[in-house]
């Protein structure tokens, strides 16, 4: 049956690719990803484990069979040290060219430098509550689980040629000594400076004779058969191969791999005219930002995730990613007032999910679905997030904010985060504060005034609504005794609401202060 706009426009993306899976795909249903494990886990890795799990939860959610499987590609060439391994530069220059599986970890602590960060990305999943199949390139590779597929693509190369130089607009003749696989050096151990010289259906020569920038090849000249499994399909096919051998119903990409000549096109048409199969679903989704700028490992710009996840709950991060419509590009700013509204709306759906409201609006319905998926609708804390940074800033006791809020477990669910959060100096300045009176010059009558009227009792509209009485009283406009007020509490110009912050310093001890402030 076919789904009206206005339908498809009240769901959210997760709903509609489970519904495309389960129209167009037989079950047992496959979604799947992959990375390449070259470097720390940063804000993209999160795309491709996130998004797919979320449509694997809605899979399930409508009583499909579904599985994740998330491919890593750790037989790819190690083309760069990064960043965070800068100090061992020494050691893996050498290795640069050579597969990652083949790289020695410098850390020590895991069998290669692949499987060293394919170990951080899997922990951080766990951190997410997603759960996958791992499925290692090297692993495949080694056992001869694609002998099959090289040798077809060998035995028919022009035809895997065409396809390739068709869907990348590209003509034959600018394809050069393109070839279907890349052989592993024997004698070096690189697998991005070799190039295939002749080759039959099952064997291959080759020249390790390259210069790809970062290195250069050793010039050995070696023969392999592919049952040696020394070799990787390239890149343009490895990915349809990697889909057809899992059966995928679905998976997606960036924006990059779905531009017009891209890698997705070559997909499509080596599914259609080589396999001779319907190709996967795909879907594309749109860049994560850090405060508006594109994560790159090469210019150190971004943050990994690791770093974020000492900033704010997972939950949260998840809940900005799978809230957008897909194709959007999500910015993450872990700092100021934008941190804390994205804690507000949070709460705000959190709260329609506890009262089990059945009348949603189309935009709700989505938050809903996203809320569910990030937190399984299991919310760690109850307290309002900025309530919870003002007692902590007046206070410094974790106990002591647990009791103020009526929240202890979420108060120490929060804490870490917070602290980390101040520490890095990303709280917005009204929310930088200690309890700090001082003696109020300008405008002592109305400071005395205002500490006449406050009675213990008074809640935080109730004294909010005063300032405004006061004001007027004194004929001040109601900014300029607020000014007023936060210097003599504060110390500053600025802070939390007026209403919340004598709240929570208490009353009784507020009014004792601007009495003493005033003289």
């Amino acid at each position: 049956m076919a789904v009206s706009s206005e339908e498809l426009k009240s769901k959210h993306w997760s709903e509609i690719l489970a519904d495309r899976v389960i129209a167009e795909k037989r079950p047992p249903f496959v979604v799947s990803s992959g990375i390449t494990t070259s470097g720390p886990t940063h804000l993209g890795t999160l795309c491709e484990f996130l998004f797919p799990s979320a449509i694997v939860e809605e899979l399930r959610e409508k009583g499909q069979e579904a599985e994740f499987y998330f491919v890593a590609d750790i037989f790819d060439a190690f083309d760069s040290v990064p960043l965070a391994m800068a100090k061992y530069e020494k050691q893996l220059a050498p290795h640069l060219g050579k597969p990652l599986t083949d790289v020695p970890d410098p850390a020590g602590c895991h069998p290669s430098f692949g499987e060293h960060f394919l170990q951080e990305t899997a922990a951080v999943m766990e951190k997410f509550g997603v759960h996958s199949k791992i499925v290692r390139m090297n692993d495949v590779y080694r056992a001869g689980k694609w002998d099959n597929y090289a040798m077809d693509f060998l035995g028919r190369e022009d035809e895997a040629k065409r396809i390739v130089a068709e869907s990348s607009f590209k003509k034959i003749e600018e394809m050069g000594d393109w070839s279907p696989i890349m052989p592993i050096c024997t004698n070096c151990g690189k697998i991005a400076t070799t190039r295939v010289t002749a080759h039959g259906r099952d064997w291959y020569e080759y020249s390790c004779d390259r210069d790809v920038k970062y290195t250069k090849g050793c010039g050995f000249k070696g023969k392999n058969k592919i049952s040696d499994h020394k070799y990787k399909i390239t890149w343009r096919l490895h990915w349809p191969t990697w889909m057809d051998y899992l059966k995928t119903s679905a998976e997606g990409a960036g924006m990059d791999h779905h531009t017009r000549g891209g890698s997705w096109d070559t997909l499509m048409k080596t599914f259609t005219e080589f396999f001779k199969r319907e190709p996967p679903i795909g879907y594309k989704y749109g860049f994560v930002l850090l405060q508006g700028k594109k994560y790159s490992k090469s210019k150190g710009i971004g943050m990994g995730v690791k770093d974020l996840l000492e900033l704010m709950p997972p939950e949260l991060i998840k809940y900005s990613l799978l809230r957008p419509d897909l194709q959007e590009n999500k910015d993450i700013d872990p700092t100021g007032v934008k941190l804390m509204a994205l804690y507000e709306d949070f709460q705000s759906v959190g709260k329609v999910v506890e009262s089990k409201q059945e009348e949603l609006s189309r935009a709700d319905h989505k938050k809903l679905i996203a809320f569910r998926l990030a937190t399984g609708e299991k919310i760690n804390w109850h307290a309002a997030f900025a309530d919870v940074l003002m007692y902590y800033q007046l206070y410094r006791d974790w106990n002591k904010v647990g009791e103020a809020t009526r929240d202890p477990a979420g108060a120490k669910y929060l804490a870490p985060f917070i602290e980390k959060w101040v520490e890095r100096k990303f709280a917005p300045d009204e929310y930088s504060f200690s309890f700090q009176p001082a003696k109020e010059t300008a405008n002592p009558e109305a400071v005395r005034a205002f500490a006449g009227k406050l009675e213990k009792g008074m809640d935080a509209v109730a004294i909010h609504n005063l300032v405004f009485e006061v004001a007027k009283e004194k004929g001040l406009q109601p900014a300029e005794l607020f000014k007023i007020l936060y210097n003599a509490l504060i110390s500053k110009d600025r802070g939390p609401k007026m209403g919340k912050l004598i709240g929570a310093i208490g009353v009784g001890v507020a009014k004792e202060a601007l009495l003493a402030a005033a003289g």
